[in-house]
């Protein structure tokens, strides 16, 4: 369902609205609303009942050290994802089925960014529509409990500017959480690959999650899944270039 019909949690001048959980359980009920949207709901409440000097502290998000490793021992495409779906850590696999978050600065690698910013990204995705709408789903979701945070401002707002197709989903107003899917990609090395994605959340309040992709064991998405495996440490053996690890933050 389209969550287009949101709670005005905003009080009005000389007003003071801050509507009891029974009565956001029944506007959930009218709207029929899912768990993601109803929990949507409730995190807009609860953020406009939040006094200003209470917001949490805003550090800057790394990958934890205990994922970089759990990346570097995959045999699939891993990446870590900040809450606003920032490209936090990654694996050699997932720098050969998406391209490499290296080659952007760091305040580019964005997932939605990418998407809706890079045409190669259209024609390595040919279901790109699905997944365009998803990724949006999951930052609004994202943005519900801080919703002026900064790098939630500027990022909505600069894809505002740059994507008449941002701006046509943002409108939806769909909201998802952990999100997981099916996506087709068209590889200019193995060709026509399906991957099954999903996320996983990581240690933190709100924490990263980890987003990998799998294939059906047994399948030709899984033997071409294999080759680009092969032809990635092919490459890597042949021509030493740099890797994940070497734009690895360290710390400090």
């Amino acid at each position: 369902m389209v969550f287009s019909r949101s709670l005005d949690v905003n009080a009005s001048p000389g007003r003071d609205v801050r509507p009891s959980d029974d009565a956001l359980d029944g506007l959930a009920g009218a709207l029929h609303l899912d768990g993601d949207e109803r929990r949507h709901l409730f995190d807009l409440a609860r953020a406009a009942r939040r006094p200003v000097q209470a917001r949490p502290y805003r550090s800057a998000e790394r990958a934890p050290e205990s994922a970089w490793r759990l990346l570097h021992v995959m045999a699939t495409p891993g990446l870590v994802l900040g809450r606003h779906l920032d490209v936090l850590a990654w694996n050699p696999l997932a720098e050969a089925l998406l391209g490499d978050p290296a080659d952007r600065p760091p305040a580019d690698r964005n997932m939605v960014s990418v998407l809706f910013r890079e045409p190669e990204a259209r024609m390595l995705c040919p279901g790109w529509e699905s997944m365009a709408r998803q990724y949006v789903a999951m930052l609004r979701g994202a943005v519900a409990d801080d919703p002026d945070h900064p790098r939630a401002t500027a990022l909505v707002g600069e894809l505002s500017i740059h994507s008449a197709a941002f701006r046509r989903l943002w409108a939806r107003h769909d909201v998802r959480e952990n999100v997981h899917g099916t996506t087709l990609f068209q590889h200019p090395e193995v060709g026509g690959i399906t991957l099954d994605w999903d996320t996983y959340p990581l240690p933190g309040n709100p924490g990263p999650v980890l987003l990998v992709f799998t294939a059906e064991p047994g399948t030709t998405d899984a033997e071409r899944l294999q080759l680009l495996a092969s032809l990635r440490a092919t490459r890597d053996t042949a021509t030493r270039r740099p890797t994940a690890d070497d734009v690895r933050p360290r710390p400090a």
